[in-house]
């Protein structure tokens, strides 16, 4: 069996974001050679998510909106772990949304359904971030 690890870096513009990482896994997976196995993908941040939904603007809103109403940013006095930051919403985020995903690998690509696609989702964004990926296989 082999396994490949690779980190992802990245540097949002926004406080919150969706990026659809896809593309940048899908080239992990090609270098690792591995045809058969599971690839990890996940979040190496505590205000940072990795999941896997579709790639449709509209839903990206409704996400943002909704995440918004479950864990407002604002106002910061609202949480206690915001004694020194002002993030406690970003962690909030984080707990719903999951730190990471598991995709099967099949014929040496990501064995996914129609319209799944992998995002990372950035709530205290503005920093360099990583992402792990690791896959093992054959």
């Amino acid at each position: 069996m082999k396994s490949h690890r690779k980190e992802l870096w990245f540097q949002t513009r926004e406080r919150r974001e969706f990026i659809n990482i896809t593309p940048q896994v899908e080239q992990v997976l090609q270098e690792s050679g591995i045809q058969e196995g599971l690839l990890l993908c996940n979040a190496m941040h505590i205000t940072a998510s990795v999941f896997i939904n579709d790639d449709e603007a509209g839903l990206h809103h409704d996400l943002e909106v909704w995440l918004e109403k479950l864990a407002p940013e604002k106002p910061h006095a609202q949480y206690r772990h915001n004694g020194y930051e002002d993030n406690a919403d970003a962690h909030l985020k984080r707990s719903v949304m999951g730190r990471e995903v598991v995709v099967a690998v099949t014929g040496g690509r990501l064995d996914f359904g129609r319209w799944e696609q992998i995002f990372y989702g950035e709530f205290d964004g503005k920093r360099g971030k990583r992402v792990l990926v690791k896959i093992i296989g054959e």
